[in-house]
């Protein structure tokens, strides 16, 4: 996956706070008329008259937002969020060098970003990041008045808050629609307070949808092209019926034209959550997974091209109880079609914990049902049902020996090695010593360190085990490692491309 940097952004005051985003495009004409004029040629007689070439048809005028600005701007608000304390070590905090930039937060903290209100009752959807840590949030209507506002409930996973006004019948709403029919291409807009500019109106296309960001299974954002200044964080992605379909939430850094928001849908599911319990309670199996790629399926003989393998599993987690043992690949839960982890995941995210669930399992070729018993996704390791990359390939020099063709060097495991890390002492493989820069391991997943459990599927005990088996490959096999890594205890599966010839 390439690699950038997203941002979220928001409009610092005194002192600096994370905030926010937006997302939205360019103006767009509210018509665009046809200057084609088809000639008129009078032929002379008595030559015949040639048929007409055919005449283009004017283009459809392209949509107005202004009626749509009109019919949602009084339901955009400002937010003003404030706190006072040291650097925050919020739970659901997003970390990762390349991905992310965020601001570094003073003692006292002080930002704003947007929202929207979405009925009479008071509540008022935005960004987690905005709000998280707030000890005063103040909300501006568009008419000019202000409130308290309250936090009703939030969930890092998604970036998404819920906060309350006191309610009213005069409260403007917005219109939530229904973002899995966004097509792209479609004309969205975007109504926020960039730079405390407010209620500005912006207007562009959707750039790409279910668009991963963070490495983060959850992830399934909007991506459109946006003019994007901090202040937008939480104000809302319409369409052209003037439906809320998305929430602004983050930026690339490195582009002046690719934003990202949050499905509309993703929020509406977990408000009622939101409102009666503050939090969100996801089903969880306790996996880890990986996709079925087409190296997996050459190097495992995998008799299907879709769903999602697992790697490891947690001890006594739902999916071990279950009886799901590593290389099963999901390929169905409750009956419907699982194509990759990710959807795996938000399947199994979408049922309350509790549930029975019956998944689809693929063994050694052979199909099985399987019921779990969803437990709850435990707020510290929402990314654990995620993949690890499993096909990387790097070209190598000729191979000499069997370390040398497949890339690194090994050797024995011994119970002095295993006393020193704390492994299980049944656990049996070789361990990772050296990988070769100019072979095919370097640049996967592989690190110095692990420790091989089975290649293909045949379990390698020994460095007699390793030799028999990669000596027994041809140029071009995908091999496929098992592996047990000490750095963060759990199995994972990477696989090595052998070079041709």
């Amino acid at each position: 996956m390439k690699k950038f940097t997203i941002v979220t952004l928001g409009l610092v005051g005194s002192v600096t706070f994370l905030l926010g985003l937006i997302a939205a495009g360019t103006v767009a004409p509210a018509r665009v008329v046809s200057d084609f004029r088809p000639a008129v040629v009078t032929p002379p007689a008595p030559a015949a008259i040639e048929p007409a070439a055919a005449i283009p048809s004017p283009p459809s005028p392209i949509v107005s937002f202004a009626d749509v600005a009109d019919r949602t701007n009084a339901a955009v608000v400002n937010i003003d969020a404030s706190a006072v304390g040291g650097p925050s070590t919020r739970p659901g905090r997003r970390e990762s060098d390349d991905w992310l930039d965020r601001q570094d937060e003073s003692e006292s903290r002080q930002g704003a970003g947007s929202g929207f209100i979405i009925d009479r009752d008071g509540y008022i959807l935005t960004n987690h990041h905005l709000v998280d840590g707030a000890e005063r949030i103040v909300v501006t209507l568009a008419d000019g008045r202000a409130f308290r506002a309250d936090l009703i409930g939030a969930d890092p996973a998604i970036d998404v808050a819920l906060i309350r006004i006191p309610p009213s019948p005069s409260l403007p709403a917005a219109t939530l629609g229904d973002s899995s029919s966004l097509r792209v291409g479609e004309w969205v807009c975007a109504i926020g307070n960039p730079l405390g500019y407010v209620h500005s109106v912006t207007v562009g296309v959707v750039s790409f949808i279910g668009r991963k960001l963070f490495d983060r299974s959850l992830d399934d954002y909007i991506q459109t092209d946006a003019a994007i200044n901090f202040g937008n964080s939480g104000g809302p992605l319409i369409n052209s019926r003037g439906e809320v379909v998305g929430i602004n939430a983050a930026i690339s850094s490195r582009a002046n034209n690719i934003g990202f928001a949050v499905p509309i849908n993703q929020a509406r599911a977990i408000l009622p959550q939101l409102k009666t319990r503050g939090r969100v309670s996801r089903g969880y199996i306790g996996v880890m997974l990986t996709d079925v790629t087409s190296e997996l399926q050459r190097s495992l003989g995998l008799t299907v091209n879709r769903g999602a393998m697992v790697q490891d599993l947690k001890p006594n987690s739902p999916g071990e109880r279950a009886g799901i043992k590593p290389y099963d690949v999901i390929t169905a839960v409750d009956s419907r079609d699982i194509w990759s982890n990710d959807q795996l995941i938000r399947e199994i995210s979408a049922r309350a914990p509790g549930t029975a669930t019956r998944l689809h399992v693929v063994r050694d070729g052979r199909g099985r049902d399987v019921l779990v018993k969803l437990a709850e996704r435990p707020p510290n390791e929402a990314d654990d049902e995620d993949t690890e990359p499993a096909d990387r390939r790097v070209g190598s020099a000729p191979p000499i020996t069997p370390e040398r063709r497949i890339g690194f060097f090994v050797r024995e495991l011994d119970l002095p090695f295993l006393r020193r890390l704390d492994m299980p002492g049944g656990l049996r493989g070789v361990v990772v010593t050296r990988i070769d820069p100019a072979g095919p391991a370097f640049g996967s997943e592989l690190r110095r360190g692990q420790i091989i459990i089975e290649i293909n599927r045949q379990p390698i005990a020994s460095v007699q085990d390793f030799n028999r088996v990669v000596s027994s490959s041809r140029a071009g096999d995908v091999l496929a490692l098992y592996l047990y890594d000490p750095a963060v205890r759990q199995k994972s599966l990477v696989t090595i491309a052998l070079d041709t010839p």
